[in-house]
């Protein structure tokens, strides 16, 4: 086998994301046959012994990626030093430990909605590298009626940080006395870019749900619950995954992008279900 970086055998592994794993390199985590390891270092994971935190790298265990639909309050991310819920918590025993499970992408606390997880480092690097653009679909709900101006000034792309943000997929699809709900399909995902973006316009979001990830959506999925991508979704997943970076794409909302629904959930108990 090929000496590959350290931090792709980690992920492939499904111990962590790639990312995750250049963090416990620079931590000094990492040993290779004994010997401390740094970022850049390769490895054979057919011949070397790759340790972290003296515990060796156990063999990849079976791909698997799921669809949860996160409720508020609960953390994207697999442990909270402060002991706060997270999406692991969210599963059964056999899928905390063992799976290398991990969030592809982040919800903040405060929203929710379709959050996948998956113990396929190469597929979480594909979709959430900003270069790939995959487009993710929201409802939000926020104080105000926003007027066709503001609405133009978010569709264009507002600034953040100094740095220009790229044109939104926007619709008004519902006015509520003071409060409106708007439909966003973006490719972008800067740190709490929604929510920021409609601060600065003068309508601060009440309540965020993503509800499509790529052409996969919620569907009938309850909150709090979760279920495995089915082959052809997986399949479908992984010729997304697969597109070269993003170069000009179609407009947000173009029939052909439109998110489809998740087939509905079966009677009988997800865990056994998912666990089959």
């Amino acid at each position: 086998m090929a000496r590959e970086r350290l931090q792709k055998l980690m992920a492939a592994a499904g111990f962590c994301s790639r990312r995750r794993g250049e963090e416990l390199l620079r931590q000094g985590r990492v040993r290779v046959n004994g010997q401390p390891a740094s970022l850049g270092d390769q490895a054979d994971a057919a011949r070397d012994r790759i340790e972290v935190d003296g515990r060796p790298l156990q063999a990849a265990p079976p791909s698997l990626t799921l669809l949860l639909n996160k409720p508020v309050g609960v953390l994207c991310t697999c442990h909270d030093p402060r002991g706060r819920p997270t999406v692991l918590d969210l599963l059964p025993p056999p899928l905390r430990r063992g799976q290398g499970l991990h969030p592809v992408g982040r919800l903040d606390a405060d929203s929710r909605g379709a959050l996948l997880l998956s113990n396929d480092g190469d597929l979480t690097l594909r979709l959430t590298h900003p270069r790939y653009g995959h487009r993710r679909t929201y409802r939000v709900w926020v104080r105000g009626v926003p007027d066709g101006a503001a609405l133009q000034r978010w569709r264009a792309g507002v600034p953040l940080d100094g740095e220009p943000s790229q044109p939104v997929g926007l619709r008004l699809l519902q006015r509520d006395g003071e409060a409106a709900l708007l439909e966003l399909q973006m490719g972008e995902g800067r740190n709490r870019q929604i929510r920021r973006t409609a601060a600065l316009l003068g309508h601060p979001v009440l309540d965020l749900q993503r509800t499509a990830i790529g052409p996969w959506s919620l569907g009938e999925l309850p909150e709090g619950r979760w279920r495995r991508l089915q082959p052809d979704e997986l399949s479908a997943l992984a010729d997304l995954a697969a597109q070269p970076p993003a170069g000009r794409r179609p407009s947000p909302f173009e029939d052909e992008d439109r998110p489809r629904a998740m087939p509905p959930l079966a009677s009988q108990d997800l865990t056994d279900t998912l666990l089959s």
